[in-house]
């Protein structure tokens, strides 16, 4: 069953945005699809730290026990009440699938009692609609590079809800790679602020790891990469855990960038975005960035608040979905292994 039926195309003054995919529970509430009128975000981060990862059944519990507090105080800071509301977006996938069923079923709960429409985004869309809320002046065609701890995927975009993906992970995403080097390191979850941190006072070029695949197509790997780092952590040359983040990070960088600005020449993109909680890296931003500059396009990022799995970006894409006509089903479900196409 499709996700959307068409109707008129109408833009909703009041759109509340709900995420709760993974290890975050977030509501936001959007006034005229661009103003954030609130965007609050409950992490889980001390819950799931000392099992090294995410535990799909805490994080269901979790998101269980705080997203009606949520929705209440996002009314609250929004100054608006519930008959304000216009339309409620939602993550239907991928993600959790426990997860992601809770939050569909809050939001199905008040599209039918408010009567108003319901829009389920998928997850990676909501990301790309994090890079452009604050760009608004993105030019297509556009490569966008989504990085997260469960994904790593090239996109080329075209317009609107008009996506061909051009590689995607074949093992580790890189923002699982991040943690599990961190996790190797005895540094902790997750993975990716603390290797960043010690790889600021690191030598990059310290250690030669591999860049695997970095020629060969826009599809990723990563797995090898992490064992390369693990292995290196036996030997009589091991050095500093500070040499060990920089270069292991330096390597995910190299890959990133070389593959998503080889996308750019290729295709002829007048912008580059980069989108997903592994965007919230000050290497891999900076390399983009100036790979940008150099061709002479767009540089399209969230700031760091809209980085990591947030409300916003699902009401942004919600508002974007209604505007050119869609809105779903309370037969809506929850799709954990939801493809962007």
């Amino acid at each position: 069953m499709s996700n959307y039926e068409r109707v008129a195309p109408y833009q909703p003054k009041y759109i509340m945005g709900l995420e709760s995919s993974c290890d975050e529970t977030s509501v936001a509430i959007l006034a005229n699809g661009n103003e954030v009128l609130a965007n609050l975000v409950s992490t889980q981060i001390p819950l799931h730290a000392k099992y090294g990862g995410v535990v799909p059944e805490v994080a269901c519990r979790a998101h269980m026990e705080v997203i009606n507090p949520l929705i209440a105080e996002a009314l609250e800071k929004a100054q608006i009440g519930f008959n304000d509301l216009e339309a409620v977006a939602v993550t239907c996938g991928p993600g959790l699938v426990g997860a992601v069923l809770l939050g569909v079923a809050v939001a199905k709960t008040l599209a039918g009692c408010l009567n108003i429409p319901l829009i389920g985004v998928n997850h990676m869309e909501g990301h790309i609609y994090s890079a452009l809320l604050e760009n608004r002046d993105i030019e297509f065609p556009m490569i966008c590079l989504l990085v997260s701890g469960g994904h790593t995927m090239l996109y080329k975009v075209d317009g609107l809800g008009l996506y061909t993906l051009l590689g995607s992970t074949r093992d580790d995403a890189a923002g699982e790679a991040f943690d599990k080097v961190s996790k190797a390191l005895g540094l902790g979850y997750p993975g990716g602020p603390k290797i960043q941190a010690l790889a600021e006072h690191g030598n990059k070029k310290a250690i030669r790891f591999s860049r695997p695949m970095l020629n060969d197509g826009y599809d990723f790997s990563f797995s090898g990469l992490k064992t390369a780092v693990v292995l290196h952590l036996q030997s009589a040359e091991r050095g500093s855990d500070a040499d060990i983040c920089a270069s292991f990070q330096e390597a995910v960088v190299d890959v990133l960038s070389k593959k998503a600005l080889r996308a750019v020449s290729q295709y002829q993109a007048k912008s580059l975005a980069l989108a997903g909680g592994v965007s919230a890296n000050r290497a891999l931003r900076e390399r983009l960035h100036q790979g940008a500059k150099r061709l002479g396009i767009t540089f399209a990022c969230p700031s760091l608040d809209l980085c990591t799995d947030n409300a916003v970006m699902i009401a942004k894409a919600g508002w974007e979905l209604a505007n050119r006509g869609l809105r779903s089903p309370l037969s809506l479900d929850a799709k954990p292994n939801l493809e962007l196409v």
